[in-house]
């Protein structure tokens, strides 16, 4: 199989700014540690599931409605009380994930006497020999060389928290044991499976209800967003760069990439004209669209669907967190892998777990007649490395009554500057603070250090 980075579109969200990061779900704003036993997410109502992700879920996970709506509302529920124990048991927290039918939560510790916060918590607990913070340890080791030269024959690596291990997917058990000794990482932590995916990008020319790059590409739109009073949307950074126009479904005059990073991760933003009015929603493809009410990341084992311009809508579920995979074009980190199937022309567009946002289709493998693995660029970091607001039920939908600004510029200071050529270990300063580069390239407006974790380093 191939993986591929998906080209698609989805609908421009808008009604509500919320600020990144924040929780969307009444009753949970104040799940900052582990809450007592019965804490509970609001009813999911068969108003608030769109007919096409209800009829997706049931296609793809055997759930009917009422089954689908349940679900959804348990793992809104163990997302908050994840968060919850995730700061509450500080170092010895191992990680989290949901099982079974009806999303049961399981947290695992490496401290046996937090046991009973977490079953108090409402949460199975489970004891384990590596904190989650130790296993992300060695696969930031792992995406440290990948950044510096993708690694051959390897396209995956994941912690899998279920495993309490860092996986690694590779050709051979020679090409993931020489990657192993390329990070210098140990190997005791690490499972080398084999695996004959082949990641690459997808691009597609068709036409549908998609937006287009400088006319020809396609891609989908992921959410709307907002900078300030700038109107735009959310998407992959394979896209387009910095500087790349965008025309909508309509070929009409849309946008402008504002800000863009690929590889490394893969997220990028758009700012619209005033033609183009964000709305809250994804495209349910004649099946109702789906209300965003928010972007609370859901927990591994969640079901999350997916909207396309070439295969409409879709699920499955989180398989793993924070995974890297690596594409012909590079190495990309932190996205999230599933079980969703997708195909070309589907990039870009959104990755949503009831009614809250998730992320951005990146790339994947397989297709969605025999199946396939598909990798989102979650919403919440792309939003915070562009300044951005996720736009949700609840915000005026009324055209501004005057132009949109220009995008803000890149701050003044530092010895950093757009168009030089920069080689791996130069160092910078920019904004009062110095930074190493990680990654050969030149700067394009809008990379600047602090907004490209890909390219530049703080030291």
């Amino acid at each position: 199989m191939e993986r591929t980075t998906l080209r698609r579109r989805a609908l421009v969200a808008g009604t509500a700014t919320v600020a990144v990061g924040a929780l969307a779900l009444a009753g949970l704003t104040g799940v900052a540690s582990a809450g007592p036993a019965g804490t509970t997410a609001p009813p999911v109502s068969a108003d608030s599931l769109s007919p096409g992700l209800l009829a997706a879920m049931e296609r793809d996970l055997g759930l009917d409605a009422d089954d689908a709506r349940s679900r959804i509302a348990n793992e809104y529920r163990a997302a908050a009380v994840a968060a919850g124990l995730e700061k509450s048991l500080g170092a010895s927290y191992a990680g989290a994930r949901v099982s079974g039918a009806k999303a049961a939560l399981t947290v695992a510790t490496t401290d046996a006497s937090q046991t009973a916060l977490i079953t108090e918590a409402g949460a199975k607990a489970e004891v384990v020999g590596h904190s989650l913070d130790r296993l992300e340890g060695v696969k930031e080791a792992l995406d440290r060389v990948a950044l510096r030269k993708a690694p051959k024959d390897v396209p995956v690596w994941y912690v899998d928290v279920e495993a309490n291990r860092v996986v690694v997917n590779a050709a051979s058990t020679a090409a993931g044991t020489a990657f192993l000794k390329a990070a210098g990482v140990d190997s005791a932590l690490v499972t080398v499976a084999r695996s004959v995916e082949k990641p690459r990008t997808f691009a597609d020319l068709r036409g549908g209800d998609a937006y287009y790059m400088n006319g020809s590409g396609r891609c989908s739109i992921g959410f709307s967003v907002k900078r300030g009073t700038q109107n735009g949307f959310a998407t992959a950074g394979h896209c387009g760069r910095v500087g790349t126009t965008t025309n909508g479904f309509n070929q009409q005059a849309q946008g402008t990439f504002q800000g863009s990073t690929f590889p490394g991760r893969d997220y990028a933003w758009v700012a619209t004209n005033a033609n183009w009015t964000p709305r809250p929603t994804v495209n349910g493809y004649g099946r109702g669209d789906v209300t965003v009410a928010g972007s609370t990341a859901a927990v591994v084992g969640a079901s999350v669907c997916r909207s396309g311009s070439t295969t409409g809508w879709h699920c499955g579920t989180i398989q793993q967190l924070n995974t890297s995979v690596t594409y012909p074009e590079g190495t990309i980190s932190g996205v999230t892998r599933t079980s969703v199937c997708a195909e070309p022309g589907d990039s870009g567009g959104s990755y949503i777990s009831g009614n809250q946002a998730q992320g951005v289709t990146s790339g994947g493998s397989g297709n969605c007649s025999s199946g396939g693995t598909t990798y989102f660029q979650p919403l919440n970091p792309l939003l915070q490395a562009y300044g951005l607001t996720l736009v949700t039920s609840g915000t005026p939908t009324d055209p501004p009554t005057t132009p949109p600004t220009d995008p803000p510029t890149d701050p003044p200071g530092g010895t950093w500057a757009a168009g030089t050529a920069y080689a791996a270990g130069a160092t910078v300063t920019y904004g009062g603070a110095t930074y190493r580069c990680l990654q050969a390239h030149t700067a394009q407006p809008g990379w600047t250090p602090a907004a490209v974790p890909a390219l530049w380093q703080r030291i």
